[in-house]
């Protein structure tokens, strides 16, 4: 299957954001102060019209109380089957704890997106 073109994983991206928003009621505004980015930039993210970087995400993620992952996979940055593998078998460690298992993912991803960078 070709890779999809990255303008329209932004796109898909910036339209998953503005749905998540929606459903948790937020305004932009609110938004952009909980993930701790500017209002415009964000406005921007959801057209699709500016690509921001996995900190970001994460930031937004977690003002959504949404995987980063997920927003990951949904721009186009992370494979959904292979991240899901490891994420699983990460997560299904007992002799982890939960924070243990959440820094094992974040470096996980950042070496993915680092790798992506650089392509």
């Amino acid at each position: 299957m070709p890779d999809k073109d990255p303008r329209e994983a932004w796109h898909e991206l910036g339209g998953y954001i503005r749905e998540q928003r929606r459903q948790a009621e937020l305004s932009v505004r609110k938004l952009a102060d909980l993930a701790n980015v500017s209002n415009p930039y964000l406005s921007q993210i959801e057209r699709g019209l500016k690509r921001p970087s996995a900190e970001i995400l994460q930031q937004i993620a977690r003002a959504l109380e949404v995987s980063a992952e997920s927003l990951y996979v949904r721009a186009g940055i992370l494979d959904e089957d292979r991240a899901s593998d490891l994420i699983a078998t990460i997560r299904a460690q007992t002799d982890l704890r939960t924070d243990q298992k959440q820094v094992l993912i974040r470096v996980y991803q950042s070496f993915l997106m680092e790798n992506d960078d650089g392509n």
